[in-house]
């Protein structure tokens, strides 16, 4: 059956696709529309002044700002109030950990797991360590299919959790997790806190925070062919649990002046509108089902080949259970060879190692830090 999503029109918003490089390494950065560029670059050209002024070249610059933060709140569903931009997903979390610092007390419990990608873990072993609290491990007994469990989650929490982290979608794995299912659970505990790392997954389909109902959700955009800025969610509720990072003299009735710090490039913000429109000139579903034949033909062959290959995350193509990130390796070789040889003999981009999960990478699959498994996306 023919795809319905039109392949060659897609291209056409890429220039980078018409290069010699042949890019499967969208899990580390997808490539960028053209139209993001020129809006980067007509912001720089015609409107690179200070916001908030009265003067009209100013106040232009302020709305296009105020455009792109509208949009990423439009995108997931949220209020303008509700989210704030910045350099990275990494960065953001490290600044809600922050501003969580007065919630989290040493009688406090943190359920983080250990699925997820280091940018959110780091910051919240760091506060247990600050606040002298309890942290708790999140892991799987899955080895090679590691995945979330609410039942192992009910069991690690108690009336004294404060915050669970989690993944949306493994960046090594490509598995999704049910994250409506675990915010129910989070939520079962008065005054528990979610928060959720979509890096992985806002690239492959739709997001609705609302309908997810987590306190905080963050991804970057330069994983959703846009540039390479971060944003983050918090609802107005959990606001309510943070101290502001911001000046003394700032209101704090928005997440922008609570943890923004002025970290939210002029130009990158312009041109996430773009990211938005374009996606939504698409089909998810469209998306989902290519999304779906593509992976199934790696997959294929790797189950084929089960004496050579190993699959580790979900080894079918469904598109209700996975993304299109997917990691094996190769009985024999090292990750390391398999790439090297990969990248002598054609165009390919791909990658090895761990991928900045290295806990769930070595704790729970067993494998090493550096050699980590061969990732391929599509």
């Amino acid at each position: 059956m023919a795809a319905a999503f039109d392949v060659e029109s897609a291209r056409k918003h890429f220039p980078a696709l018409s290069h010699q490089q042949i890019y499967f390494e969208n899990a580390g950065g997808s490539q960028i529309l053209k139209e993001v560029v020129d809006t980067i670059s007509n912001y720089l050209l015609d409107n690179n002044v200070q916001l908030g002024a009265s003067y009209k070249k100013s106040q232009e610059s302020t709305e296009l700002f105020g455009k792109g933060c509208e949009a990423v709140a439009k995108y997931i569903n949220a209020s303008p109030e509700e989210v704030v931009l910045g350099p990275s997903t990494t960065q953001l979390f490290r600044n809600l950990a922050f501003s969580l610092y007065d919630y989290i007390t040493p009688d406090s419990e943190i359920v983080i797991s250990k699925l997820d990608h280091e940018a959110n873990i780091a910051s919240w072993v760091q506060l247990a360590e600050d606040k002298k609290c309890k942290l708790k491990w999140w892991g799987s007994s899955n080895k090679t299919n590691p995945q979330l469990d609410c039942g192992e989650l009910r069991s690690l929490m108690s009336e004294k959790t404060k915050l669970v982290t989690c993944t949306h979608t493994s960046n090594v794995l490509g598995t999704i997790n049910d994250i409506k299912a675990i915010a129910k659970t989070v939520h079962g505990v008065p005054g528990a806190l979610l928060c959720v790392d979509a890096v992985a997954f806002a690239p492959h389909r739709a997001v609705d925070v609302r309908d997810l109902e987590v306190d905080f959700y963050s991804f970057s955009w330069y994983k959703v062919y846009g540039p390479h800025i971060a944003s983050l969610y918090a609802s107005k509720a959990a606001q309510k649990h943070l101290r502001t990072l911001g000046h003394f003299f700032k209101p704090t009735d928005t997440l922008e002046n609570l943890l923004g710090l002025a970290a939210a490039n002029y130009e990158l913000t312009a041109s996430i509108p773009q990211v938005v429109d374009y996606l939504a000139s698409l089909s998810w579903d469209d998306i989902a089902e290519h999304e779906q034949r593509l992976q199934s033909i790696l997959l294929e062959y790797l189950r084929s080949k089960p004496d050579v290959f190993k699959i580790w995350g979900e080894p079918s193509a469904n598109k209700a259970k996975r993304v299109p990130v997917m990691s094996f390796t190769v009985a024999g070789r090292s990750s390391k060879d398999v790439i090297d040889a990969i990248e002598k003999q054609s165009d390919y981009g791909c990658r090895y190692g761990a991928m900045y999960s290295n806990r769930l990478v070595v704790d729970i699959m067993g494998l090493d830090a550096v050699d980590g498994v061969v990732r391929r996306t599509k």
